[in-house]
């Protein structure tokens, strides 16, 4: 597995945080259509709540000097944490860095999550249900739920799980 580093995003890590989301709706917008906006950028209210909100973190991964992908997470006095946005760069996928972005995370807030994620997006599908099934051993739960006002779209996946938090020898 390459060289990987999960850091809480700082605000001089913030113009990398842009880019990265740049890409990830880029992908995004595969399975739920939008046209980026007239300036060339997409929707990023969730990237700005991860700086601005107390109760959301935003993680920067990197690989060696180089920036891998992200994490926003939201709910984070909850009782039940969410894993609101990932990325992983594509050519840093498939080798193992976001599994344990995720493992990584989720030990450094433990307790409850879950996740959200779209049926047509088969690589998500496969990768979620694996990082649940490694992370809780296969205690984990899986249901679909309607977009609040959004009738037109297809109902999301959501995947819960708990996580213990990390162990140090």
């Amino acid at each position: 597995m390459p060289d990987v580093s999960i850091r809480l995003a700082g605000i001089a890590d913030r113009p990398i945080m842009e880019r990265l989301w740049l890409m990830f709706r880029h992908d995004m917008s595969e399975f739920d259509g939008p046209l980026p906006n007239a300036d060339g950028t997409f929707r990023s209210d969730r990237l700005h709540r991860a700086f601005s909100e107390p109760d959301w973190a935003p993680y920067l991964v990197t690989s060696g000097d180089s920036p891998a992908g992200f994490a926003l997470v939201r709910s984070l006095s909850a009782p039940t944490r969410v894993l609101n946005s990932f990325f992983v760069v594509r050519g840093a996928r498939r080798t193992g860095i976001g599994v344990r972005v995720v493992q990584e995370i989720a030990a450094r807030h433990p307790g409850s999550w879950e996740v959200a994620f779209q049926d047509a997006n088969l690589s998500a599908v496969r990768f979620w249900r694996r990082v649940a099934t490694e992370i809780a051993d296969g205690a984990w739960t899986e249901e679909r739920r309607s977009i609040p006002g959004r009738p037109d779209l297809p109902p999301d996946v959501w995947i819960s799980f708990n996580t213990p938090a990390l162990t140090h020898d």
